[in-house]
């Protein structure tokens, strides 16, 4: 890397390469999360792909840049170093077992979500013979799946300012799962169930009323349908006189 203090750098790159402060051991030591073990990972990382070198060079320094540019996001390192304070979550571990010649053979199906907290949430799924490994599969396919959250304020019961809370009423759907998320007052809360819910906090939603219908017991359809729902507001057609209405904001909240 180079010395010149002055040229731009991702943050996750700056978390990577500052210099580490020695800790004095301690009877209980901190476990090593995915996200230290992310940032660990970028200080050997070497760029493959046209976007990857844009970053570590500092040309492009946040992920809106990225999304702006075009290139696609094709190495997981990319997504580590333009948004280090990911968070993550275990939605369903599903072990599958089925009966071959050679016996009986084990699999797991995986479902995580990730997300900032902060208009940014990505979910997907993999699948595996180890339960760590495809732990990491999958959280490594949910950071390449992140999308933009739209966040407003369309509830009529609210205060004219900015929200947190879905702009207008979205349903989403996977499998025989329908989410309908619909606008809240401030203060309301997520009235969710506690699938949606978990998916709904790491896309940085703190308020919202929902309707829901099918199978919802089904853990995977249920995480799903609610990420598609919050997919479905990207595809929506709104003006600019209804952006400004109800205070839509795309990504995150920049000071």
């Amino acid at each position: 890397m180079s010395d010149d203090d002055s040229s731009p750098m991702a943050p996750g790159l700056i978390k990577a390469f500052a210099p580490q402060e020695e800790e004095e051991p301690q009877e209980g030591r901190r476990r090593r999360t995915p996200a230290d073990e992310a940032i660990s990972a970028l200080r050997s990382w070497t760029p493959k792909t046209r976007l990857g070198r844009e970053v570590m060079a500092g040309r492009i320094v946040t992920y809106e840049q990225a999304l702006v540019s075009g290139l696609p996001i094709r190495e997981v390192e990319i997504v580590d170093a333009l948004i280090p304070n990911l968070e993550d979550e275990v939605i369903k571990v599903n072990m599958v077992q089925r009966m071959t010649d050679s016996g009986r053979r084990v699999r797991f199906n995986v479902m995580a979500c990730v997300g900032n907290k902060d208009g940014y949430v990505g979910l997907a799924m993999a699948k595996g013979k180890e339960v760590a490994s495809t732990i990491r599969k999958a959280l490594t396919a949910a950071k390449l799946n992140l999308i933009q959250v739209q966040r407003g304020n369309g509830s009529w019961e609210s205060s004219a300012g900015p929200g947190f809370s879905v702009p207008f009423k979205v349903t989403g759907q996977a499998g025989s799962t329908r989410v309908t998320l619909m606008p809240a007052p401030a203060g309301k809360g997520l009235v969710i169930g506690e699938t949606g819910k978990r998916v709904l906090e790491l896309a940085g939603i703190k308020d919202v009323l929902s309707r829901t219908k099918g199978q919802t017991r089904t853990t995977i359809n249920y995480a799903a349908a609610t990420f598609n729902a919050l997919s479905t507001i990207n595809t929506t057609r709104v003006s600019e006189g209804q952006r400004v209405e109800f205070f839509i904001h795309k990504g995150r909240m920049l000071e």
